[in-house]
């Protein structure tokens, strides 16, 4: 969920390097097999490390600030989810001109969530609602509010308003520009009043694997923070629909303002990933076109 986010200079990421840095920092392990995953994410580079570890490394300074942040909290969440994530087992440090710290965690078994892979989409809406639901019981004292770290996952939109906007206007003939403003300016208009709780922050299908049809593990937290729930909402249109998504939304302890403003992150992310692949990637186009229309509609429910 992180186009439109300001240009960063990438860093060549690639199985020597991983090998290098894992030999002279963690030399236990300097002996396993290192390999690329299937998909290894934009934010992070991730890559197998014998047959129950992985090794995660940042792709821009713009992530970087997530590896002390996942170590910091995510041992501390764990136990108190109903489903597996991510935990840390060491850490690394800049080196053989990587820039950043990077991390090494137990690996989790799975597939990306995708329709074809879940045996029944309701029960899933409801696991995952479930899932949130409990993330959100969990005191957030302490815990990083909005900001750089995270891209503002869990505060206010206004921050992505004028990104909205433009992009509205460039996709002028693409889209019905009216429908797509009343979402936006309704999203904005349902305002946030209750006390910050823990939010993924970018609850995706890349970000859910699934395993015999079921969900049964959430993974990458880089996004995680405390404040508003609203943005942990947008798989209600990524990837639920009809019944699902109102099983999601029966199951998930959230009102219909913070609905809106979910709407309002979903049509935002859609919108600017539409104005970026219009011309260059069908595929991706494609894929935002409905998502927009999802919103759209449901709006008018």
């Amino acid at each position: 969920m992180h186009s439109g986010d300001e240009p960063f200079t990438k860093v060549d990421i690639n199985v020597s390097l991983v090998e290098q840095l894992v030999a002279i920092q963690f030399p236990q392990w300097a002996k396993l097999p290192i390999k690329p995953v299937t998909f290894g994410g934009v934010d992070n580079r991730t890559f197998h490390l014998g047959e129950n570890m992985s090794v995660r490394l940042p792709s821009a300074q713009s992530y970087s600030a997530q590896v002390g942040k996942e170590h910091q909290w995510l041992p501390k969440l764990a136990p108190l989810l109903p489903l597996p994530i991510p935990i840390p087992l060491a850490m690394g440090v800049p080196a053989n001109g990587y820039p950043w710290h990077w991390s090494i965690y137990r690996w989790l078994e799975g597939e990306n969530a995708a329709i074809e892979r879940i045996a029944d989409l309701h029960q899933f809406a409801i696991a995952l609602a479930q899932f949130l639901a409990a993330l959100q019981r969990i005191d957030p004292a302490d815990g990083p509010p909005p900001g750089s770290h995270n891209f503002f996952r869990g505060g206010s939109l206004t921050i992505y308003d004028a990104d909205t906007r433009q992009s509205v206007a460039t996709l002028e003939n693409e889209i019905d520009t009216d429908a797509a403003i009343a979402v936006w300016e309704a999203a904005l208009e349902a305002a946030w009043h209750g006390s910050p709780v823990w939010v993924h922050g970018d609850v995706s299908a890349a970000n859910l694997l699934v395993k015999k049809g079921q969900l049964i593990a959430v993974i990458d937290f880089g996004c995680l923070g405390v404040g508003d729930p609203a943005c942990d909402l947008t798989i209600a249109w990524t990837l639920l629909s009809g019944e699902s998504r109102q099983a999601f939304r029966a199951s998930v302890p959230v009102d219909s303002a913070t609905w809106a403003r979910g709407r309002g992150w979903a049509l935002w992310k859609a919108l600017i990933t539409l104005v970026e692949h219009i011309k260059t990637n069908p595929i991706e186009a494609e894929k935002a076109r409905y998502v927009i229309d999802e919103v759209l509609a449901d709006a008018q429910q």
